[in-house]
């Protein structure tokens, strides 16, 4: 690899969103968030944009209602919950990485933002990846979705339609699942694991943060409201399947205004047109 190449923010961006070891995956993008202050965001560097992220052969992608029961009341029921979470922190990096590379001409903090939210999500991955290993089982035993990665392209085209879709909407989502996920495996006697999901809910309000600070900020360079614009992307570009319970406090500490708190009950987010974004 050339110097340049080495310098270029957007070239190892992509190498790592590229790369199919989930190892490798993790310790590239480990070195990203180190050396990140060094890189030169060449804005002009011209990359053909991802559409297959690097993932390894296995977990086997299938249909969600194919999927295995999650009950933590047995290893195995354990075993595919924490499989599941492993999957959705392995996407976890590469949405942060297609977020850092793929939308250009945007405040340096942005890109610093996105490649450190990744190497959370990679330290995630290995913390769950680890747990799932004392129980007998690895990443890629158990079929998993392509949900997340589908909403990626779903976004690709609109910095704002990414933050909305992806931070404030389906990682605020892991934030109201998270407890009661967490205590499903305390009456489990599992308590290594709610540790686990308490550092990841801790980060995760960062995340979604990061998204909101963004999607505002975006709103107000286009002088959109931002609470309608969300409900107006949300009601156009998902089929809003968020109920109750919310996690109020977390989503409140990751941005959320108070009229789109006192919203979430009492509102139903009209249906209009399920934007696929293949």
């Amino acid at each position: 690899m050339s110097q340049a190449e080495q310098t270029s923010f957007f070239l190892r961006v992509q190498q790592a969103l590229l790369e199919c070891d989930s190892a490798q995956k993790v310790k590239a993008t480990h070195h990203l968030a180190k050396e990140v202050a060094t890189l030169k965001l060449d804005h002009d560097r011209e990359l053909p944009l991802v559409v297959d992220p690097g993932r390894p052969l296995r977990p086997e992608l299938v249909v969600p209602r194919q999927l295995p029961k999650r009950k933590p009341n047995s290893i195995v029921g354990r075993a595919t919950l924490y499989h599941a979470v492993a999957h959705i922190e392995f996407n976890a990096i590469n949405l942060a990485l297609d977020a850092a590379g793929r939308f250009r001409g945007l405040p340096d903090d942005y890109y610093y933002d996105w490649i450190g939210v990744a190497a959370e999500e990679a330290y995630h991955f290995t913390l769950i990846q680890a747990h799932l290993r004392l129980l007998g089982y690895d990443y890629g035993d158990f079929p998993a979705h392509n949900g997340l990665w589908e909403m990626a392209l779903t976004s690709r085209e609109d910095p704002l339609l990414r933050m909305a879709l992806v931070p404030r909407y389906l990682e605020a989502r892991g934030l109201d699942v998270n407890p009661g996920m967490a205590a499903r495996l305390k009456q489990s006697g599992d308590d290594n694991g709610v540790s686990l999901l308490e550092i990841i809910l801790r980060d995760e309000i960062g995340h979604v943060a990061v998204g909101d600070r963004w999607f505002r900020y975006l709103c107000q360079q286009r002088q959109l409201p931002p609470e309608e614009s969300y409900r107006q992307l949300i009601a156009r570009y998902t089929d809003n399947k968020s109920r109750p319970p919310y996690h109020f406090e977390a989503r409140r500490a990751a941005g959320f205004s108070e009229e789109e708190l006192s919203l979430l009950e009492g509102y139903q987010y009209p249906k209009t047109h399920n934007h696929s974004g293949a």
